[in-house]
């Protein structure tokens, strides 16, 4: 059998396989509070030997999609702790996602101008908002504001409190969301961050600045074995261009990151994910490229790698090293069962993309596991 189906310690626990179940947004919890269906969709698929959590917000601030269930309030750790310890029942392992979306946001959520490393508005990004109509759905993110240097340590603080809070609630570590186009990608990229000061995107020292202190932050507060980071070089989502030294950058975040002895740093595949269109076929070889220097910066760290995963790639990738754990994302939302599906050859679930976002069971905690001929 592949070694995809092999244990590996990943920060304090020895997880069963090395198939992740990627975070998905899902906007299934009206009050913004982990619920009953919400220990049951996880629970469902807690055979993965990972389990990274639908992002969730560090602040009302830093939420860009209604009915997400947050980590800043006693309530939301409350909900949370009944997902976690629905999930330790069957064994399996949770992290949570701490998530601030920076500009990629608007105002019908929160009722406050989003922020970011700058004003440039994400063109073309959507968040899901209210409406002129006052439905939820997908709306255009309104133009941002800069934060201004105080408000940047509030913010590494916010973080630093959910990481805490997820803690307490059950989760097994916490994974910053430092990918994707949202805020701390905001800080990376250089031609969003068009800052002056220490966090600027002038110098690669500066753009990386935010995220070292968001990790340093988190591992004073919890532990490095129980800090991981998500990062996605090469992405072009939410109005997010590439730059010309996209490769020295990460390289440099990642030999600093190196050092911290984390549970795992986590590469999401844009070039090769459905997000991305066929346009990126272009960036396939730099980004795998890339990724082989980034495997030798993290010689004692496990890597998650995610983006348009199959079987087939997943089991290559473990078995010549260049990721320790896979991670199928939206495989998850259709096959709860979806490591056995994948170790016996059974066929997979198409997912109902009209259900992905809101809505109740349907589509969430309703796909059944493989039922044979």
């Amino acid at each position: 059998m592949s070694s995809l189906f092999s244990p590996i310690q990943v920060g304090t626990r020895l997880i069963n396989n090395r198939i992740a179940m990627a975070p998905l947004t899902r906007a299934r919890t009206k009050q913004d509070i982990a619920d009953e269906r919400t220990a049951l969709y996880y629970t469902q698929r807690s055979t993965a030997g990972l389990i990274v959590s639908e992002g969730t917000p560090i602040s009302k601030e830093g939420q860009g999609y209604l009915f997400n269930p947050g980590i800043f309030t006693s309530e939301q750790v409350e909900g949370w702790r009944t997902t976690t310890s629905s999930v330790h029942a069957v064994g399996g392992t949770i992290f949570a996602q701490l998530w601030h979306v920076g500009r990629v946001s608007h105002e019908s959520i929160h009722g406050i101008q989003p922020v970011s490393s700058s004003s440039k508005q994400a063109i073309g990004a959507m968040a899901f908002g209210y409406q002129e109509d006052g439905t939820a759905g997908m709306i255009q993110a309104s133009p941002p504001r800069a934060l201004d240097h105080e408000e940047i340590k509030r913010v590494i603080g916010d973080f630093s409190h959910a990481a805490v809070n997820a803690i307490e609630a059950g989760f097994d570590g916490v994974e910053i969301h430092g990918a994707n186009g949202y805020l701390v990608d905001q800080f990376i990229n250089p031609k969003i961050n068009n800052r002056t000061d220490s966090y600027s995107g002038e110098t690669i020292e500066n753009r990386i600045r935010f995220a070292i202190e968001l990790v340093d932050a988190a591992i004073a507060a919890v532990g490095s074995n129980k800090v991981a980071i998500r990062l996605s070089p090469y992405c072009e989502v939410f109005d997010m261009p590439l730059y010309e030294d996209i490769d020295q950058t990460f390289i440099a975040l990642v030999e600093t990151l190196g050092q911290r002895k984390l549970a795992y740093v986590h590469f999401m595949d844009h070039p090769r994910s459905a997000l991305m269109g066929p346009q990126a076929d272009s960036t396939r070889e730099r980004f795998d490229a890339l990724l082989k220097k980034l495997r030798l910066l993290l010689p004692e760290t496990p890597i998650v790698l995610a983006g348009g995963m199959t079987l087939e790639r997943a089991s290559q990738l473990v078995n010549e090293g260049t990721a320790d754990i896979t991670a199928f994302g939206r495989a998850y939302i259709s096959n709860p069962d979806l490591v056995d599906r994948l170790a016996r050859g059974w066929p997979l679930a198409v997912p109902d993309q009209s259900t992905f976002y809101g809505g109740g069971a349907e589509g969430y905690i309703d796909y059944p596991p493989y039922q044979g001929q």
